[in-house]
């Protein structure tokens, strides 16, 4: 009997985690959604593939930035833990976005050939493929390196990966978030500064607007990242001493 009570008060809780995990994959939806349509309306003398692959991965930048800065936020400034409980759908839903926007550039753009992915291309001249463009491989082995990673993060965001993997494994596991970020952000920093610049052999297009709001974000999370740790340093030394 006691048992059944227990299960029946216990329902009404679970529901309402339920309630708010629908809730917060909407809003994180709706947020990338509503980014996605910014970035293409802003692009409109883009190509409409190129436009299209562009909207989506900046989509998800946003969206991971918005989840890694979260936790030092929140490390700083108490009202911001009310968030944390964000991060997982907005995670999920970078995952997503980031997908499609691997996936177009493998459709569109490398034709899913994997010499052109990694930046080789066939030259008449010299009748056989060859290295055309100077770091669009590495670039592109970071960004596909980061989409593992954020891959593997979404598949765990889940109470029953919690339970199989255990808390300290699983919380060690998702600092790879913050792999994810940085080596994404090397990646989005190649195609912003480096690629679509005057060479020999094209004329590059004008620069892309979000270039500097881009390094203002990763600027933003390295030093929350930074005040977070040093406080928490500064309040462990104290904590130790009293």
């Amino acid at each position: 009997m006691t048992s059944t009570k227990r299960a029946d008060s216990a329902r009404p809780v679970q529901a309402g985690r339920r309630s708010r995990r629908y809730r917060r994959h909407i809003g994180a939806a709706v947020l990338g959604s509503a980014v996605f349509v910014l970035f293409w309306l802003s692009r409109s003398t883009w190509s409409p593939d190129m436009r299209f692959w562009k909207a989506a991965g900046d989509a998800g930048f946003v969206l991971l930035w918005t989840a890694v800065v979260l936790g030092p936020l929140a490390a700083l400034w108490k009202p911001a833990r009310k968030f944390l409980p964000w991060r997982r759908q907005l995670g999920i839903w970078f995952a997503i976005a980031a997908s499609l926007h691997a996936v177009l550039i493998l459709n569109g753009w490398a034709r899913w050939s994997v010499s052109r992915f990694f930046g080789y291309e066939f030259i008449p001249q010299l009748e056989r493929e060859a290295r055309w463009e100077p770091g669009f491989g590495l670039a592109n082995l970071l960004g596909l390196s980061a989409l593992a990673v954020g891959l593997m993060l979404a598949a765990t965001s889940s109470d029953r990966a919690i339970r199989a993997l255990r808390a300290p494994a699983w919380k060690f596991l998702h600092t790879g978030a913050y792999f994810v970020f940085y080596v994404g952000s090397l990646h989005t920093l190649y195609f912003l500064f480096i690629h679509f610049t005057l060479s020999f052999h094209k004329q590059p297009p004008p620069p892309d607007w979000f270039r500097f709001w881009f390094l203002g974000m990763v600027a933003t999370a390295a030093v929350l990242h930074v005040a977070a740790f040093t406080t928490t340093v500064l309040r462990s030394r104290t904590s130790a001493t009293a």
